[in-house]
Order: structure tokens, then sequence, then C-alpha cells
């Protein structure tokens, strides 16, 4: 990987060899688009002399696991062992997908719990909003999502809708309970990963780590462990929303936008809680349970995720207008929503979108998503 000592961001090469650029803290999204940018603009002059494209879809649409090459870093050798001895798909999440994730601050205890609830139970809009991974090998794949299906049988002791986040009670200290029990996969010692895979924090902290024995964890050991949990918002210093399917780069930034013009503005949070507030743990699951398949038209009590869908992206819309940050053109943050305005105009994700192609021009082809979607 390499760090951006200047910008703060980094770029790093993920287990499969898909490339990642983590921002660096910015204020507004039209930053975020400026990084982006920025970004695309050097890997680009790196790539295109060596014939290299980046493809913005939430799973390969065509290599099979064993085409895909391991990129050489430790941690990535201990959990290729571990993950088939956890859920069906774990590896297919290591060297197959790729996500887009926005990670949003959060001013106290209480503020963190709020966000985290709403955003908790929303993901699936997120999901079906940027659902783009219809195919597998060459071949639908019976999902919109597939890459959201792969982490319902990835680790199940990491990943899901942490219900208890809706208990009384929830804060920062029954993250660290929730986190302690979560199964290990590596400490790090100087350059070296050893393989704890299976083992409690909660053990590590009490000198009971049969790999290191006596030996008491670091702060930076608590910080791996932490990114190496994966429920649907994972809580660090700041929320990380991790529904979303990679897309094409002119529809990244409306994911923070999404999310920004929902949680950053204290009447569409308010409204967007009231939309959700009585939805009970087994209704947001079966929710979850269903976005990779059916998208938009899947169903949480009465309603259709579509109006769900559509009512909160007019509550984003809002929200960004009312934040008022404007760019050097005089436009506010909402202009992100586009793509998603236009998703909703025509009640389609772009899975669906995708799936019309390849039964129509594509002539039942993927390869053409190698034109159509690449950076």
């Amino acid at each position: 990987g390499l760090y951006d000592v200047t910008g703060g961001g980094a770029i790093s090469l993920e287990p499969g060899g898909q490339f990642e650029l983590s921002g660096a803290p910015v204020e507004t999204v039209h930053q975020t688009q400026s990084e982006l940018m920025a970004h695309l603009a050097q890997v680009r002059e790196i790539a295109t002399p060596l014939g290299i494209g980046f493809l913005g879809l939430g799973m390969t649409p065509s290599w099979s696991r064993e085409q895909i090459p391991m990129m050489p870093k430790g941690r990535y050798k201990i959990m290729r062992n571990y993950m088939p001895k956890v859920g069906k798909y774990g590896l297919d999440m290591m060297f197959r997908t790729c996500t887009v994730q926005t990670n949003l601050d959060f001013s106290s205890e209480a503020d963190m719990v709020k966000k985290l609830r709403v955003s908790l139970a929303l993901q699936p809009i997120a999901t079906a909003l940027f659902a783009n991974s219809p195919f597998t090998e060459g071949k639908p794949n019976g999902f919109l999502s597939f890459r959201s299906e792969i982490w319902r049988d990835t680790d199940n002791a990491r990943s899901g809708m942490i219900p208890f986040a809706f208990e009384d009670g929830m804060g920062y200290e029954r993250y660290v309970d929730y986190a302690l029990d979560v199964p290990m996969y590596f400490v790090k010692r100087g350059e070296e990963y050893i393989d704890v895979a299976g083992s409690s924090f909660r053990d590590f902290f009490a000198g009971k780590n049969a790999a290191l024995p006596g030996e008491r964890p670091t702060l930076s050991d608590w910080a791996n462990h932490l990114s190496t949990i994966f429920p649907e918002v994972r809580l660090k210093r700041y929320l990380e929303m991790r529904g979303a399917d990679g897309v094409p780069w002119g529809r990244l930034p409306a994911l923070p936008a999404f999310w920004v013009g929902l949680l950053y503005d204290n009447d569409s949070l308010d409204a967007a809680w009231d939309i959700v507030r009585h939805w009970t743990a087994p209704e947001r699951q079966a929710l979850r349970d269903d976005v990779p398949r059916f998208g938009f038209k899947s169903r949480i009590k009465d309603r259709y995720l579509f109006e769900i869908a559509k009512e909160c992206l007019v509550l984003s819309h809002a929200g960004l207008r009312r934040r008022g940050r404007i760019d050097h053109l005089g436009r506010d943050e909402s202009r992100f929503l586009e793509p998603l305005e236009r998703i909703i105009e025509t009640g389609r994700s772009p899975a669906e979108e995708m799936l019309e192609k390849f039964n129509g021009p594509w002539k039942g082809s993927v390869e053409p998503a190698y034109q159509e979607y690449a950076f």
C-alpha cells in the first residue's frame, strides 16, 4: 500500500487485487469528488500504458476464484485458510467482490447510537440503489447484488445486522463487549502476522492466547481486530456504511451524498428514525435477507423497499440542501444524488439494467461489461 503524507489518504490492494482508495477525512462531498478525480487521474497515468483497466462492479462478472491471484499479504493467507471453516462464501468475498463505503463521524455517544440505528435499518436501501453484481462466471446468478448475498454466508460471527444495537443500553461499551468475543484472525508483531484465527480478544486480553502465552494486547492489536469485524455498519472512530456494491466512478460520490444528507441533518435524521423505529429485529433481518435477490421489490411490514428508498432520497436531498455546502459554481451537494434519482425514476437498480443488456444488446455475454463499466 501507499500512504499520502500530504492529504492523508491511502491506497491498498485487497486480497484479489481489488484496488482500494481510503480517502482522507474531508468536510464536504465536493471534496470527496475532487479527491476521487485526482486519484483516478493518478492511477490511469500508471495503468493505461500497462493495459490495465478498472471495473466498477460489485463482483467480477466472469473470472472464477481459481483465476484470481492472491495478493502477498500475511493476513490474507490467514484469512484464506480460516474462511472456509466458517461460511460458504468467504473466499468469494475476499477475491471476487468489490464495495464502495463511506465513513461518517458522530458528535457524541448518543448521536452515534441514533446514526448507527438509522443507517443499519436503512442499509438495504443502499444495497438496492447500488445493486451491481448480477453475474457469476459469465452467467446471471439469480441475484441483483450477489456481493450482498455473499456476506450472508461469509462469517456470521463477525457480520450481519447486529440487533443488539437497537436494545436499551446500547453504547460504546456494548459494542466493545461484542467485539471482544468476535473471533480473531491474527496478531501482528513487526512485519509478521501470527495466526490466532478463531480465538477471542477477550482471552487475549486476559493473557490466555495459546499462540502468545502470557502476552497482553496493545492498542494497535485492538485497532487491527476492529478492522476484521464486518457488520452492515461498522463502528470504529466513525461509522462505516458497508451495504453498497462497487459502481462506475460517476456514481461513487452518490453514496456519501445519500448518507450525509440523511445523517448529518437533524430534521432528516429524525424523519429517517421515524420510518424505522417500529421495525422489529426479525423484520430488519428479513429485509436484509431479501434485498440481494429482490432489490426494490423487497418488503418490510406493508411497504415495498422502493417506496422507502424514494422517501429517503427526498429526505437526503432536503438534508443536503439545508447543509448548504456550496462548490465554486454555487452548487450544493444534492447534485451528487442525481444518479440515484435517475434510478428511482426508472424503478430499476443498476443490476436490472445490466441484465436487460445481457438479454438484449449484449447477446448473452458479459464481455461488454468490461467496456461499459470500466474506469
